[in-house]
């Protein structure tokens, strides 16, 4: 049969990105629909995006709450709430349009609410992404050692090759200076401190937030992003839809890590068992919400992002310079 728990996971993945989508209109295109529909609401463009943005980030949070509680615990295909997490897609269709309803008009002061506790809830899931990537590095260590010690080798000189061009691009005043530099540093003392089948692949994760911490800064003179022509518009067009793919994809691998191997072919313990926890599932997209519902918004609710951005502004930036730090504690742990 093709309704399987395994299948329906991109199912849920589909609904996510959705999510994205409407809420990033919603971002671009808010008074008109919010003067109408809101019961109470903002006086300025940025409020209403925000609202936007965080109305549609909260509804996919309730849905993931109700998945969550309804299938938490979940331990084998005899539970009645096995067949709930992949089939009963008319009722869920219903609970979900529910919930947007719901959100649409809750009142305002509680959306702000939210939007403060989607700091903390953002957080959770960049510590569980980074728990998923540190499992995963740790996993490939012990496993093909020959063939890993060539990827990590080359990861290892990707990681300088991408210092090399951040110093080159990124370099127009101190902040970013100090950000290379430190991540320069920390790849080296990895390299010298611990095997290379892990520093390697890590030096890799490390020198991407550093990138990502960089990208996100906004206009100034430590990141030009210049006046976009006719080319740079369809750039900024394809990093928007990559950026909202890793969005979708962070979250759907996270959610069923535990229960992938190396291979990514899913493991059970016996016949009985459920193939992955469906409960740690939807927790991890409800957290996932809160984190695209503050990327678009910039961490910031109040100054929104330029058009086709996503996670751009210095509240990011130190969002995954913060992220980074924790990388390496959790490293050498």
């Amino acid at each position: 049969s093709l309704i399987t728990p395994m299948t329906m996971r991109y199912v849920y993945a589909a609904i996510f990105f959705s999510a994205n989508i409407v809420a990033w209109v919603e971002r671009e295109n808010p008074i008109t629909y919010f003067s109408r529909q809101r019961r109470s609401g903002c006086s300025h463009h940025d409020c209403y995006a925000a609202e936007g943005v965080l109305t549609i980030s909260f509804a996919y949070f309730l849905f993931s709450s109700i998945m969550f509680l309804s299938t938490v615990g979940t331990r084998t295909v005899h539970d009645r709430r096995h067949s709930w997490h992949f089939q009963w897609w008319w009722l869920k269709v219903l609970i979900l349009f529910a919930c947007l309803r719901i959100s649409i008009f809750t009142p305002s002061d509680v959306i702000e609410l939210y939007g403060k506790a989607a700091h903390f809830g953002a957080g959770v899931f960049l510590l569980i992404q980074l728990v998923s990537v540190i499992r995963f590095i740790t996993r490939l260590s012990y496993k093909c050692y020959l063939k890993v010690i060539i990827v990590s080798v080359a990861a290892y000189s990707a990681s300088i090759v991408g210092i090399i061009l951040m110093f080159y691009q990124y370099t127009g005043c101190l902040v970013n200076i100090t950000f290379i530099v430190t991540t320069l540093v920390v790849v080296c003392l990895m390299t010298l401190i611990s095997l290379l089948s892990k520093s390697g692949l890590m030096g890799v994760y490390i020198v991407f937030l550093c990138w990502s911490a960089i990208k996100s800064e906004p206009d100034t003179r430590c990141f030009k992003k210049g006046k976009a022509g006719s080319g740079d518009n369809w750039i900024t067009i394809i990093t928007f839809i990559v950026g909202l793919i890793g969005i979708t994809y962070a979250t759907f691998s996270t959610g069923t890590d535990d229960y992938k191997c190396l291979n990514f072919r899913n493991v059970v313990e016996t016949e009985n068992d459920v193939p992955y926890g469906y409960g740690f599932f939807h927790f991890v997209y409800a957290m996932g919400s809160m984190y695209f519902g503050m990327v678009f918004v910039g961490w910031d609710t109040h100054h929104m992002s330029e058009k086709w951005s996503i996670d751009v502004g210095w509240t990011s930036t130190w969002v995954h310079i913060a992220n980074e730090h924790l990388a390496v504690i959790s490293f050498g742990k």
